[in-house]
């Protein structure tokens, strides 16, 4: 009984780094890989480094998407796509409040 108390420490500082570091990572890996799943052409992103375009092209053979920006087409990979900031130039408006 002793050497269970001795360990209880260690399994509870596992057990609370898994639900506030590990599972949050997770569960943000599979949503981003969601993301880049469901991306279609015509759909307005943002890739990680801040480059603003739209999806014009799909090669599948190197998991890659072509994107069209205003100087030109270039080919990111698809996890090279932010779906924060995607998310946020997609989003509405906010609705302005009447006075």
């Amino acid at each position: 009984m002793e050497q269970i108390q001795s360990f209880a420490p260690f399994i509870l500082i596992f057990v609370v780094m898994y639900f506030f570091m590990i599972r949050p990572q997770m569960q943000k890996a599979k949503k981003e890989k969601k993301f880049a799943a469901e991306l279609k052409k015509g759909d307005r992103v943002v890739t990680k480094s801040g480059l603003h375009g739209k999806v014009f092209d799909f090669s599948e053979k190197s998991n890659a998407v072509v994107i069209e920006t205003g100087s030109g087409k270039l080919t990111f990979d698809k996890s090279a796509i932010s779906l924060e900031m995607s998310q946020k130039l997609n989003a509405p408006p906010p609705a302005e409040k009447k006075k």
